[in-house]
């Protein structure tokens, strides 16, 4: 399958040196002009590589400025032919759509090939979340007597109490910790800044991992960060994930756990303690209150099986 391995080809080909030069503009233009993140940034530009690599290999001299729905149709049927999922296939789309748009503005193309192109449909996955007294396994889980329990425990008590994305928490800054006001300044999606509250119980935690903090040795790229590795560097994703994973094991927790499993436990006990969905929408960052009404249905979720359970009419009769 033409899709199904998308190893950029070294070419001298002029219409493929003009893609190249256009997704290194796109590229730039999303850093300066939008602000996207890194991450963010290499992603929508993977995305339009698959583009340029199946355009090269189904339509030879085909270029930008000629692209039509019609050929992103065709794309979309290799992506599905190749078993790329609804989600993934929604999220390359949205990379297209950013990369249309940059070429409308400025003035390459008139025309926006993805004005009449639809995502796939997806069904909407319920995120698996953890009881309260789960969470307090997992946060109780840790031997402050080990290396860096200190920091791994603030680290797990922040996420629960502010509903941090994993990259708020390892970008959050030392100078955006207001104690003294009961908040944290965090970053996440498109740079966009949100104050969010934050309990004394976290800041307590805080505060044992920052005093000794003191004694590390840090680096000076990371001296603004609060999570630091071993190291005195940067916090990882993949570290963060390995922190929460052993301590669900330690805690033996069952389910599914990750860095993102605290975030959903933080808006399904706020909507299931009844907490207004446009505070939660604020409070987690979400720019449409869409993304956050999923926590309605977890909410419906825990009030089907309570019913479930307890009605006593739908216990069985020997139950006691």
């Amino acid at each position: 399958m033409i899709v199904a391995c998308y190893i950029a080809e070294q070419t001298e080909n002029k219409v493929i040196m003009l893609w190249n030069s256009y997704i290194k503009s796109f590229k730039l233009f999303l850093n300066v002009e939008k602000g996207l993140s890194p991450h963010s940034i290499e992603a929508y530009g993977r995305d339009v590589e698959k583009l340029a690599f199946f355009i090269q290999k189904e339509y030879s001299e085909l270029k930008v400025e000629q692209l039509k729905s019609t050929h992103i149709r065709t794309f979309l049927r290799e992506l599905h032919h190749c078993d790329i999922d609804p989600r993934s296939q929604s999220r390359i789309l949205s990379g297209l759509r950013a990369f249309s748009k940059y070429l409308i503005i400025e003035g390459i193309t008139r025309y926006d090939w993805m004005e009449q192109i639809e995502s796939p449909r997806m069904s909407q996955k319920i995120p698996e979340v953890l009881t309260v007294e789960e969470v307090k396994k997992l946060l109780e889980s840790m031997d402050m007597s080990q290396p860096f329990a200190h920091r791994n425990r603030a680290m797990l008590e922040v996420m629960y109490a502010c509903g941090l994305r994993v990259s708020e928490l390892i970008q959050l800054r030392m100078d955006h910790i207001y104690k003294e006001l009961g908040f944290i300044k965090v970053r996440g999606k498109n740079n966009k800044e949100r104050l969010i509250p934050i309990s004394d119980r976290a800041l307590k935690f805080l505060d044992f991992y920052l005093d000794e903090r003191k004694n590390q040795s840090v680096t000076l790229e990371a001296s603004h960060l609060v999570f630091l590795n071993r190291r005195g560097k940067s916090l990882g994703r993949h570290m963060v994930y390995l922190i929460i994973k052993s301590a669900a094991e330690v805690a033996g927790i069952q389910k599914k756990v990750s860095p993102h499993t605290l975030r959903h436990c933080f808006a399904t006990h706020l909507v299931e303690g009844g907490a207004d969905l446009r505070a939660v929408q604020e409070l987690l960052g979400h720019a449409s209150i869409l993304t956050t009404e999923i926590y309605t249905h977890i909410n419906n979720e825990y009030l089907r099986h309570t019913i479930h359970q307890f009605h006593p009419l739908n216990r069985s009769e020997d139950a006691p």
